[in-house]
């Protein structure tokens, strides 16, 4: 393997690697501080990027997509939440998993109703269609390059919010013990609820910044959601820190394992990681209790 194929192949699996990343972080956050298994974030994704596009066509701006997408999928997330998700709380994890197993087959045949089952077309945004000289002989598209800053931004902002912000602490008492945070005056329901819209967010900021480079589809949010359980699993439940260094692994490994391996290892490496991870530290790589 040549140099300049080592850092393409190196900055394609670190640029996937955080956008798993931006699936994952909601995700983790559902999980770990709701014990929630909630299957719907992928749907998530998916309705975070056909907004995007719809409002990119036509308006033919990316960050008036961006600006509108976001809170929308967050809405989108908070309803879900407050209609259905809410009652599940207290229930096993097989429920959890059947009713979102359930909403996903329901907002799949939604989005077909609307958008159809033709993919929709999403461009890039004019100031990012180039590329950037890394080193000799190696170019980088630029949008590839802003989902790197963006993933990395966020990481930084969620680190900062729940270790260091009141909003944070709240989060972490309702997460430690539901019962003593109410007595001492958090509204525990809210926060909850708060922390699913910021999930939902996530999810659809991931869905916008993956549609310029991929289908936007129906099922477009399945297999990512798969490899964001995958990174959440492997990162440690609710570990923020966990979920940014398993999402970078997992992408570093699934890039270059295709890249080196034959076809059918290449595609089951993440998995065989994962088995591995899990062998050697059962409850991931930065759990956050015990």
């Amino acid at each position: 393997m040549t140099t300049a194929l080592l850092i393409e192949q190196g900055l394609n699996g670190l640029q996937l690697g955080v956008q798993l990343f931006l699936m994952a972080a909601g995700l983790t956050l559902v999980f770990g501080i709701m014990n929630m298994i909630n299957l719907t974030h992928g749907s998530l994704f998916m309705v975070g990027a056909f907004l995007a596009a719809t409002v990119l066509a036509h308006t033919g701006s990316f960050v008036l997509a961006l600006v509108v997408a976001v809170p929308a999928t967050a809405l989108a997330g908070l309803v879900l939440e407050a209609a259905v998700l809410r009652r599940f709380y207290g229930r096993s994890h097989l429920d959890q998993v059947l009713v979102t197993f359930g909403l996903i087959m329901v907002i799949n045949e939604l989005t077909r109703m609307v958008w159809g089952n033709v993919p929709v077309p999403m461009a890039l945004p004019q100031v990012l269609s180039g590329a950037v000289t890394i080193y000799p002989g190696v170019t980088y598209p630029s949008f590839r390059l802003a989902i790197l800053a963006v993933g990395l931004l966020v990481a930084l902002g969620l680190y900062v919010v729940v270790v260091h912000t009141r909003v944070g602490m709240w989060v972490r008492a309702g997460a430690s013990d539901r019962a003593m945070a109410s007595a001492m005056g958090v509204n525990v329901g809210l926060v909850f609820s708060l922390v699913f819209a910021a999930g939902a967010a996530l999810a659809g900021l991931a869905g916008i910044m993956a549609g310029p480079i991929s289908a936007v589809q129906v099922g477009m949010g399945e297999p990512v959601l798969i490899l964001a359980l995958v990174v959440t699993v492997i990162g440690g439940i609710g570990s923020i820190k966990g979920a940014l260094i398993a999402a970078v692994l997992i992408g570093l490994a699934d890039t270059f394992g295709r890249v080196l391996l034959p076809p059918a290892l290449g595609s089951m490496i993440i998995f065989m990681m994962m088995a591995a991870i899990l062998a050697w530290r059962p409850r991931g790589l930065f759990p956050v209790h015990g």
